[in-house]
């Protein structure tokens, strides 16, 4: 008796489900050849979308810079690289962070004479669309080499010198920042963060040469709004430099020249400054600007209709210079803020600035903290506060004021800042001041 059996295999788990779709294996073979034929604008969105998810963030960016757009690849390189990543400091664009930080990070570590120039001029291209902020806290000098080993004869002191000088300067900006169309803030700090044992005072150093080519190319970076270069000792030769070369500059509103090395004739520059340009703030913070930089200043703010904001805090201005700036005022009817804290002033000022409560209409912030001005000029700034309505903050610690003067001022400033804040309740769309 012969009989066939039959038996049927199946595999119960198995579906055309598990089959990818023709279009969804064609993304993955673009996804995985991308950096040969970089395919994507010719896409669907939402075949763009899915290939972006599957791209590696090691490619190249030769390959990425220009062709993916999509905020979502960028924000996985920059989570991928970074530990904080606030995007909101980036104008809310995940490319714009990546681009900005790492050039940043490539100029922090330039070593002049040893990194290929080669790693910035080919990133131009890439990042030029993108750039609009670049904060760079360090510069690195060139690698001193002992002259003997390259053969130089150092009999003669001024060729010793020369050498030395050669080892000092920093990484040439004006190639690479006259490149960015889209600059707008420049924030710069001549300095080496970690130099560990091998500390020398001229790793410091922000040198002419340095000085030079930063002032010829902000000048040709027209699109610059904000210019920061502090902590750096640049002195009254480099602001006379850099001041000649802002002066006409047709978009800069705000320069930072705090922690340096100023006096009074780059003060003076400065003022010249001031009086010739749309500068709209002024931070010269902790400086060495005596009576006659002020008075240069008080010049220039007299002549000025933009600036809003001067900071001289920490300086040696003096009652000569401060009453030189309340007299400025006394015409001056743009500025806003002004920050005379630690100047060394007294009852003078204090006499000069009464008059400018009582008069002026546009200032709304003044700090006196860590002053001299004593029982009399206390006194004398509430006799000028008594009719003033637009002063919101008068910053008065440490300024040796009797302290019922200080509680009358206080309640002043304060019934003005309230008066502000329900007039802007009732206007909302009118500037709060």
């Amino acid at each position: 008796s012969f009989y066939t059996r039959r038996c049927i295999t199946e595999d119960l788990s198995w579906s055309l489900v598990t089959v990818p779709p023709l279009t969804e294996l064609c993304l993955q073979h673009i996804a995985h050849n991308f950096e040969n034929n970089p395919i994507l604008n010719d896409l669907l969105p939402e075949h763009q979308k899915k290939v972006v998810e599957k791209l590696s963030t090691s490619l190249p960016l030769t390959v990425t810079a220009n062709t993916v757009s999509h905020e979502e690849y960028w924000k996985r390189c920059c989570m991928e690289r970074w530990q904080v990543c606030d995007v909101s400091n980036y104008g809310d664009s995940w490319k714009r962070m990546f681009f900005e930080r790492h050039l940043e990070n490539i100029l922090k570590f330039f070593i002049p004479n040893t990194t290929d120039p080669e790693q910035v001029q080919e990133l131009i291209p890439l990042c030029q669309g993108y750039v609009r902020t670049l904060k760079i806290n360090q510069f690195l000098p060139p690698l001193q080499v002992d002259p003997k080993e390259e053969g130089h004869d150092l009999s003669d002191a001024e060729d010793e010198a020369e050498i030395g000088e050669a080892y000092k300067h920093h990484y040439n900006l004006k190639e690479l920042i006259t490149s960015l169309p889209h600059l707008e803030e420049l924030h710069l700090i001549y300095d080496v963060k970690s130099c560990g044992m091998n500390f020398e005072w001229n790793l410091f150093n922000f040198t002419e040469l340095d000085c030079s080519n930063l002032a010829s190319a902000v000048k040709m970076c027209r699109n610059l709004k904000v210019f920061k270069l502090t902590r750096s000792k640049v002195d009254d030769d480099k602001i006379k430099l850099l001041a000649r070369n802002l002066q006409y500059h047709p978009c800069l509103l705000e320069l930072d020249l705090s922690h340096n090395l100023i006096r009074d004739h780059g003060a003076q520059a400065l003022g010249k400054l001031i009086s010739h340009s749309k500068l709209e703030t002024l931070n010269l913070c902790n400086n060495q600007i005596c009576h006659l930089g002020a008075q240069a200043l008080a010049q220039g703010l007299a002549e000025s209709s933009t600036l809003t904001s001067l900071n001289l805090r920490l300086n040696f201005v003096e009652d000569k210079g401060g009453e030189a700036i309340g007299r400025a005022l006394l015409t001056n009817t743009s500025l806003k803020c002004l920050h005379l804290g630690s100047n060394n002033l007294s009852e003078p000022t204090a006499a000069v600035f009464s008059q400018v409560l009582a008069q002026n209409t546009s200032l709304t912030s003044i700090n006196f903290s860590c002053n001299h001005l004593g029982l009399d000029g206390g006194k004398q700034l509430l006799e000028g506060l008594a009719n003033n309505k637009t002063l919101t903050e008068l910053d008065l610690r440490h300024a040796e004021v009797e302290q019922e003067t200080d509680f009358l001022i206080h309640e002043i400033v304060w019934a003005n800042r309230e008066a502000v804040r329900l007039a802007s309740l009732q206007h909302p769309s009118t500037e709060p001041l």
